[in-house]
This record gives C-alpha cells, sequence and structure tokens, in this order.
C-alpha cells in the first residue's frame, strides 16, 4: 500500500523510502525533502469522525505559521494528508533519557504560545493540548497539531452546548471549568492546558493525572487548594457543587515545594497559568510579556492571524454524504489554491518565506535563524523511541 501510495503521489524517481513511525504516520526521504503521510482513518465512517476531518482540513488550511503543522497535500479518495516531517513529539521527549534543559523548557514553551498566540487571534481554541500534540523535530522546532477538536470562541449560553459536543480531551490537561460546568468557555481553557504542558517539562511527569473525574478535581485541589467561593458559587451542577462545598478547606501547595530546583521566573509564569478562576489566568499575550520568555519574546515576530477562522461551517447539521462532499470540495481548493500559489511565484519570481523576501508573512524560518536561538542540542531517535544528546 505505501509504495502504491508513493507512485500515486510523486510518479518520479524516488532515492530511498522508509517507514518511520513517532506518530503512526510513514516518512517518505525524497530528493531535497522528507514529509510525513498521515491516514485520516475511518474519515467517513460515521458522522463524527466526518466533522473533525472536516474541521482540521479547513483549519489548516487557513493557518499558515511555522509554529503550527502545515499541509504539504491532501489525496484522495482515501484522505492522506501530506505533512511536514517532524522527528518526535514532546511527549517522547519528556518521558525518555534525552536531557532536559531549562534552555530547552524556555524554548519549546516559547514556540508553544507563539503559535498559540496566532491560534487565538482566529479565534479558536485548540481544546487538545498535550505534549503528544506538540511535534518536535531534530532542530527543537515545535509545531501544535491535532485541530480535530478545535471551536471558535462561545460569546453566547446558546453555544455552550455546541462548545462541549465531542469533546473528549485527555483529562489531565483539562481545565477546571470543564469538569465544573462553569460555562467560562474561553481561551483560558487552552492555558490551563499549556501550564499543565509547562509543569510536566519541569518535573518530567504528568501534574494532575488523574484516574477518573473526581480523583482529576482532587489532584487538581490538592495542588491549587480550595476553589475561591465566587468559583464554587458559579458552578453550573448543583451536585457538583454539592461535592467541592463538602471537601475540606486546603490552603494551596507553593509551587517551588513541588518544583524546588525550578527557576523562579519560570515558577511565577507557571503559578499565573495554572489559576482556578479561568478569568484570573493569563492570557497567551500576558504569557509571552512574561520575564521568563524576554530572551525570545519579540511582539514584531509574533504574528496574529488576520483573517479569523470561520466555524459557522461547524454548527450546520449535514449528514455523512454531505460532509464527505464538502472533504472533496475542499481538497479541491486546497489543490487550485496551491497551483494559483506556483504561478504567482513563476510570473513574479517571488522568493517567498525567505530573509530576502520582502514579504512578511508568518511561515518563513523562525528557529534556526532566531538571533537568540542557543546551540541547543539536535533530537535523534534511536531504540524504542529513546532520544539521546548530540552535540552540535
Amino acid at each position: 500500500v505505501l509504495f502504491l501510495l508513493l507512485f500515486l503521489y510523486f510518479k518520479r524517481k524516488i532515492n530511498k523510502c522508509k517507514l518511520y513511525t513517532p506518530h503512526h504516520f510513514p516518512v517518505f526521504h525524497l530528493p531535497g525533502q522528507q514529509v510525513a503521510i498521515k491516514k485520516i482513518p475511518n474519515a467517513f465512517d460515521v458522522v463524527m469522525n466526518a466533522k473533525r476531518t472536516l474541521r482540521e482540513l479547513k483549519i489548516l488550511k487557513h493557518f499558515k505559521h511555522d509554529n503550527i503543522i502545515a499541509i504539504k497535500d491532501i489525496l484522495k479518495p482515501s484522505v492522506y494528508v501530506v505533512l511536514d516531517l517532524m522527528e518526535s513529539d514532546l511527549h517522547q521527549i519528556i518521558h525518555s533519557s534525552q536531557p532536559l534543559t531549562l534552555e530547552h523548557v524556555r524554548y519549546f514553551l516559547y514556540q508553544l504560545l507563539r503559535g498559540l498566540k496566532y491560534i487565538h487571534s482566529a479565534n479558536v481554541i485548540h481544546r487538545d493540548l498535550k505534549p503528544s500534540n506538540l511535534l518536535i523535530n531534530e532542530n527543537c522546532e515545535l509545531k501544535i497539531g491535532d485541530f480535530g477538536m478545535a471551536r471558535g470562541l462561545c460569546t453566547k449560553p446558546v453555544e455552550y452546548k455546541y462548545f462541549m459536543t465531542e469533546y473528549v480531551a485527555t483529562r489531565w490537561y483539562r481545565a477546571p471549568e470543564l469538569m465544573l460546568s462553569l460555562h467560562e468557555y474561553t481561551q483560558a481553557i487552552d492555558m490551563w492546558s499549556v501550564g499543565c504542558i509547562f509543569a510536566e517539562m519541569l518535573g518530567r511527569k504528568q501534574l494532575f493525572p488523574g484516574k477518573n473525574y473526581i480523583h482529576q478535581l482532587q489532584l487538581i485541589i490538592t495542588v491549587l487548594g480550595t476553589p475561591p467561593a465566587k468559583v464554587v458559587h458559579s458552578i453550573g451542577a448543583d451536585r457538583v457543587r454539592a461535592y467541592i462545598q463538602s471537601l475540606p478547606s486546603r490552603q494551596p501547595v507553593p509551587w517551588d515545594n513541588l518544583y524546588q530546583n525550578a527557576d523562579r521566573k519560570a515558577l511565577s509564569l507557571l503559578s499565573k497559568m495554572l489559576r482556578f478562576d479561568p478569568r484570573e489566568r493569563i492570557s497567551v499575550v500576558e504569557a509571552l510579556n512574561h520575564p521568563f520568555l524576554s530572551k525570545y519574546h519579540d511582539p514584531d515576530d509574533e504574528p496574529d492571524c488576520v483573517p479569523a477562522f470561520d466555524f459557522d461551517f461547524d454548527k450546520q447539521v449535514l449528514t455523512k454524504e454531505q460532509i464527505k462532499e464538502t472533504i472533496v470540495a475542499e481538497i479541491k481548493d486546497f489543490h487550485e489554491r496551491r497551483e494559483g500559489i506556483r504561478r504567482q511565484i513563476s510570473m513574479h519570481a517571488c522568493c517567498l518565506c525567505k530573509e530576502s523576501c520582502a514579504c512578511t508573512c508568518a511561515c518563513r524560518p523562525f528557529a534556526r535563524n532566531h538571533p537568540l536561538f542557543p546551540p541547543l542540542c539536535k533530537l535523534e531517535t534511536v531504540g524504542n523511541s529513546d532520544l539521546v544528546r548530540q552535540d552540535g
């Protein structure tokens, strides 16, 4: 099947083909480039899967940012997506023998926030940020992936039910307002997830690895203390409110008790991300301005998404066949746009996405050319997905 896919896609001489599966994608090594080809399983089997496929394709077509995974091509009739090759992900790196220095943590966090700023500026909430959805290459470049759970900003009470549809995000990174039915479904949801990821990088283990819904709340309360009264009073579900009120009062655990050797500025930023009240949680823009990230922060190099992304299509009630037709139309539109860009490049000789270009697009190379990027190690997978250090 893989060789047939190669023939259909490239139709030209290939030096070699290597199967590599950190994310269960076949990876093809081509002259001058490497790509990953992801088959979306059961793309049209049920309406929910089809809508997730459509949602992710539309979002990734709209986004162009070097900290967000990019679509290079889409194949049909089965949905195969050709993506940037990223050798690993943050989960593999954290839970390996790979040395993870403070500079690694700082740089990975900065790239995550830089990409998230772009996402939030498009009025999109990712809703499923976790280490395994943050792809990393051997140059320590990070790209956010997996937008199948994304939603638009929830601004009206009637939209709360829509926002929670299909919400099955990993419990360990789920914001408390989602478990407490606070109806505060804002971009602060993603910032909680970022805080959990940040803590996991600092401690090399998950901060809130709840075994179930109740255990998850207990772990959060053990660290953050009893929720503030205004949060408890705003809990929408009576049974949940009664349960929280029945618990003994707890004081928060100081962050430097949990991470005794951590940088003070890092813990300061972490404490602002992990707040019970989403209205008190730091925003992505405020986080980028925090002193812990001053080494990399550059307002002129942290672009917004213009125009914002329109989620109206996602609220329509469509049959499975209608969604499939829409996906086919999206693939056709992708190919037409790509050909149009190629013609423009040919006509105007525009060096898109290079430093010599006058364009200010957000997809130009970032990490390798960043003036403050430290000479960190490269990452290489060996053996059982273990990660080792390479100098240089």
